[in-house]
């Protein structure tokens, strides 16, 4: 092993070479290459193969890393996708969005001198090779159990537990609102981290494996519940949270304040080929506008870099808090950086000024304070501070709550944490209906697409294990 691995100590770190800046300006593709055999290779031999990998241990999934790193270095491709699907349902889709630098890379135990093992980008060269090969294949179950399960919700905890439990025998029924499966992966999240043909090819994939998708049907509106209830042994809820946090202050209603969701979802159905009025209409659409961002995560990454892509005339982030705590990805932010966006550090919005149409956000500056109960320091405005940003297009991007489930399914049974999140029993995800499990962000709040997987993977599990109880219950008691 060691003439194939720890080779960090005279290899440094190499990720997939960037697409030309200009280019990538101009259009929604893919900003990185893909790695050849080779540089796959190489990356993965920079694993120390260490004792206790922390890069398991703090990938939600836990993965096994360093095994499939060892098998990529050593030309196993084959074996090291096997063992990579074998604890992530969606590794292709991982590779590309997942924020590597908080979770798996963030803690190789690599001196920092030397850099992090480029784990995403191999996971991805790893599942990109599989399908060009063929090696990947539906999960068809040996046997058919004769019992079926309904999952509301076709986001990715919806679709992981989908084919685990397919996998046990179910017949598994998928309900989504929406007109194509994937949720916030195909509707929230732009083409340039992860392109739709990505999501739609795993779609396909689980209708091989014999999974029943039923798209435009709203639960509660379309299909009564308590019918949902009635057709199938047990039921999923993983319908994630869409609703967008407002933002209070003068001016807060003039058009052209926009929730984030709002603006992610026309462009991606642009990019689909949709014909959506709101960006034929120009409401949508950052073309020539001084736009301005709002918010410091993940999903405020995603609208700048679509704006610039769009053809802003300027793209503002404004975040309360310095780079440090920022909680997107900061691989992310130095990409924006590079392709043009302005963060404005330290700030807050106080007002919104225009007459009908927003023109501008009057903000104030912030100083860093002690930590809260979080962890993360505190912040308060500097007096006399504020300042004026011009803007045509405000958008909102301050995290997601959850709709009001209960009434939208007309269960009031069903019930809810004090934030709005179903509420489920300790380690079993069952809500407080008997047979009604929940899982992803609808339980934990709006969170990583692997924290997603990983739920929805739990959910089947216990779903699957109550499922069998009753049927010894039902046989004692014959």
């Amino acid at each position: 092993m060691a003439d194939r691995m720890l080779k960090f100590v005279h290899l440094p770190q190499q990720m997939p070479d960037k697409r030309d800046l200009g280019a990538r300006r101009s259009d929604f593709d893919e900003i990185y290459a893909r790695f050849d055999q080779k540089a796959a290779a190489a990356q993965a031999s920079r694993c120390s193969q260490c004792g206790v990998p922390f890069c398991s241990v703090h990938c939600p999934l836990h993965n096994n890393i360093p095994d499939w790193l060892k098998l990529t270095a050593e030309g196993r491709l084959e074996e090291a996708y096997a063992l990579s699907s074998a604890t992530n349902n969606f590794p292709e889709i991982c590779g590309r969005i997942c924020p590597q630098d908080r979770l798996c890379e963030g803690n190789c135990v690599i001196e920092k001198g030397f850099e992090s093992v480029t784990i995403g980008a191999v996971e991805r060269y790893i599942t990109d090779t599989a399908f060009a090969e063929g090696w990947v294949a539906p999960r068809r179950p040996r046997h058919e159990r004769g019992l079926s399960v309904g999952i509301i919700g076709a986001g990715p905890a919806g679709l992981a537990a989908a084919e685990e439990l397919r996998a046990r025998g179910y017949g598994v029924h998928v309900y989504d609102r929406h007109d194509r499966v994937g949720g916030l992966m195909i509707y929230g999240i732009p083409n340039f981290k992860l392109e739709k043909e990505i999501v739609l090819r795993r779609w396909r994939l689980l209708e091989a494996a014999g999974i029943e998708f039923h798209t435009k049907v709203a639960v509660g509106r379309d299909l009564a519940f308590a019918d949902l209830r009635a057709r199938h042994a047990a039921i999923l809820i993983a319908t994630g949270v869409y609703q967008p946090r407002e933002i209070a202050g003068p001016g807060a209603g003039l058009a052209g304040i926009v929730p984030a969701l709002d603006y992610l979802i026309t462009a991606n159905r642009r990019g689909l080929g949709d014909d959506v009025p709101d960006f034929t209409s120009g409401a949508l659409d950052a073309a020539g506008k001084r736009v301005v961002v709002i918010g410091g995560g993940d999903t405020a990454m995603d609208c700048v870099r679509t704006a610039v892509r769009q053809g802003a005339r300027s793209v503002q982030c404004l975040y309360r808090r310095d780079r440090a705590n920022m909680p997107g990805s900061l691989r992310e932010v130095k990409n924006a950086e590079e392709e043009g966006v302005e963060f404005v550090w330290l700030s807050a919005p106080e007002a919104f000024l225009g007459e009908g149409t927003v023109t501008g956000v009057r903000a104030t500056r912030m100083r860093l304070g002690l930590p809260d109960a979080s962890g993360r320091q505190s912040v308060e405005p500097v007096a006399g501070s504020h300042f004026t940003v011009p803007a045509d297009l405000v958008i909102k991007a301050l995290g997601f709550d959850p709709e009001p489930l209960p009434a939208a399914f007309g269960e009031p049974g069903l019930e809810v944490t004090r934030h709005g999140t179903l509420r489920i029993q300790p380690r079993d995800f069952m809500t407080s209906l008997s047979g009604v499990f929940a899982a992803g962000d609808i339980v934990r709040g709006a969170s990583l697409v692997v924290w997603a997987i990983r739920d929805g993977r739990d959910a089947a599990a216990r779903m699957h294990a109550w499922i069998e109880q009753q049927a010894i219950s039902r046989e004692a008691a014959e």
